[in-house]
């Protein structure tokens, strides 16, 4: 019954490839009816039929529009086959660094009666792909094999060129979370599709449509000259017309190479893959977590942790930790991880950590003064505390551009000012000392948002002062970089910007105020109080008070914020020994 599932997907994969390679001939057929029609008319006028000056003239114009409707047909011909198309970013894996991964991957596609893909690349999300790869702008061409090759589902020989098998993505989080028997049954399927991959006609018209779609992005390239922008319209207008006509079929024909792999696969760890399919799920909602609460902030700051995907193993065992229903979870720490299969699993966390930065964030591709690694015994000092300073720093900022006097008794920054700031009742708010074209947009849009009102009239124009000034900051930076001012090459997915995939929208003025509050309270904690900053694998960045994690703080800065009552902080810093009228340490 597999086999028959598995021929069944496969023939409708080639179905819908015969139907896009269709597509093809028919635009190449458009393309020489002109020339078809300009040699009928040379052969009337050779033989006497089509004689006189109206067919002269008609032979004229015919042969002029064959010859421009040729030139272009070469032209985009040319364009489609050499466009390049997007390559993912990825970290490569070599063989001599990953032996024990290649063999399993081998193995696994001889059970499978496959080819075995042609590499193994590794990328910093939650999931697995092929890649073809085989396009000659990516690289020298891989050899091929030329002569009688086996063609899978039809029982015969072919003489047609053996297209190169494409690359194995595995997401780097499965490597260090799932055990050796757990990845090798999601990656089953995966590689079950490197079979209809080989297929010539599948190939062909994957090459087809990637062309396109490469094809598409070159015409969208701004171009300064017009006839330089004339030509890209035509290209563009042409190659999508024929992806909207192959368009349904390519999906279809992907769908079918997906199911013949899937059930192709069924005959292998069947079981084990039901069990390690929650585990991709779960590894998913860590990394996830991970990258917001944890590396974000990090990035922020300048420095990228330089084991994410450690970290993924350490924030899952913690919620396995906390969550009653993942507690068979920590029982697999006992069994072999994937990532023993590499020779050198730090260095490849290290090489996926900074890629996850720029793709997620958009730093730079190498480390530099302000753009360094950070291992996690160092997050807390490098990063939390530095983050709660620079806040602060630029909170105080604010105050002082809205005309806030100081704290009784001293100059130096406090707690105290800021409480004193948003407790006061609302009277005639100061101008802001400066930009006042910058915080204009931030309150007009406030106005807009309920939702982003922060509160109290105070807080509404504090808030609009720190969106102001975090957004000159990042304004000062060029885009894709850090605090460095370093822009990164564009080298990704053919130069695209970065970062590709953003993790999370603007913060809005209600978070930002309340993240520098918050910010301000930890300082005058580990100035005033002895506690200390500490990293929480599934929160982030917190505060160690007497030893325990302060969780309860967020509600009453929250209640002196959005209603301007201080007395459930001001009881919660009393009760903590926070003293709020000690100056803190901004940098």
């Amino acid at each position: 019954m597999t086999g028959i599932g598995v021929e069944a997907g496969a023939q409708a994969a080639r179905s819908r490839a015969l139907a896009v390679l269709r597509v093809r001939g028919r635009a190449l057929g458009v393309a020489v009816l002109p020339a078809a029609a300009e040699v009928i008319l040379l052969a009337g006028g050779a033989t006497g039929h089509l004689v006189g000056p109206g067919w002269d003239a008609a032979r004229w114009a015919v042969g002029v529009l064959a010859v421009l409707v040729l030139l272009a047909t070469a032209g985009i011909a040319l364009v489609v086959s050499r466009a390049r198309p997007a390559m993912s970013p990825t970290v490569p894996v070599a063989e001599e660094s990953a032996p024990d991964l290649y063999r399993m991957v081998r193995d696994l596609a001889d059970r499978l009666d496959v080819p075995a893909p042609s590499a193994i690349a590794l990328t910093p999300d939650c999931d697995s792909w092929l890649e073809d790869r085989a396009h000659a702008a990516h690289g020298p061409p891989a050899r091929q094999a030329v002569g009688e090759a086996d063609v899978p589902g039809e029982g015969r020989r072919s003489p047609r060129r053996v297209p190169v098998a494409p690359v194995l993505v595995i997401g780097s989080p499965f490597l260090w979370w799932m055990r050796v028997g757990e990845l090798r049954a999601v990656i089953a399927p995966v590689v079950a599709g490197t079979g209809p991959s080989a297929h010539p006609d599948i190939a062909a018209a994957r090459r087809f449509v990637r062309g396109l779609d490469a094809t598409v992005a070159i015409a969208a390239t701004p171009r300064r000259g017009p006839l330089a922008r004339g030509a890209c319209a035509v290209l563009g207008r042409v190659a999508r017309l024929l992806l909207g006509a192959c368009g349904e079929h390519a999906t279809q024909m992907e769908r079918g190479v997906a199911a013949a792999a899937a059930e192709r696969a069924q005959t292998v760890d069947y079981g084990l893959r039901i069990v390690a399919q929650e585990q991709v799920g779960l590894a998913y909602a860590g990394w996830d977590r991970l990258l917001t609460r944890v590396a974000l902030p990090a990035w922020r700051m300048g420095r990228w942790p330089s084991r994410l995907d450690a970290g993924v193993v350490a924030a899952l065992t913690e919620l396995s930790r906390r969550d009653r229903l993942a507690e068979g979870f920590a029982s697999r720490l006992g069994e072999r991880p994937a990532c023993d299969l590499l020779e050198e699993p730090g260095t490849v966390d290290e090489a996926t950590s900074l890629l996850a930065a720029r793709l997620f964030h958009g730093g730079p591709a190498g480390a530099g003064s302000d753009w360094a690694p950070v291992d996690w015994q160092s997050y807390p000092e490098e990063v939390v505390d530095r983050t709660w300073r620079a806040d602060a720093a630029r909170l105080h900022r604010v105050l002082d551009s809205l005309g806030t006097r100081p704290a009784r008794h001293t100059a130096a920054p406090t707690l105290a000012r800021v409480l004193d700031h948003l407790a006061e009742p609302a009277g005639p708010a100061p101008a802001p000392a400066h930009a006042a074209p910058d915080t204009g947009p931030v309150l007009a849009q406030d106005d807009e948002d309920d939702e982003d009102d922060p509160g109290t009239e105070r807080s509404t124009l504090l808030a609009a002062g720190l969106s102001a000034e975090v957004a000159r900051e990042e304004n000062a930076v060029p885009h894709g970089a850090t605090a460095a001012g370093q822009s990164p090459p564009s080298t990704l997915r053919d130069g695209g910007a970065l970062p590709l995939v953003p993790l999370q929208p603007p913060r809005t003025a209600r978070e930002l105020l309340t993240d520098h509050v918050t910010a301000m309270v930890c300082c005058a904690a580990v100035d005033t109080a002895g506690a200390a900053p500490a990293l929480d694998w599934l929160d982030g960045p917190s505060l160690l008070l007497h030893g325990e994690r302060a969780a309860d703080l967020t509600p009453r800065v929250l209640s002196l914020i959005e209603e301007g009552d201080p007395g459930p902080l001001r009881d919660w810093l009393a009760a903590a020994g926070i003293r709020p009228e000690k100056p803190i340490r901004l940098v």
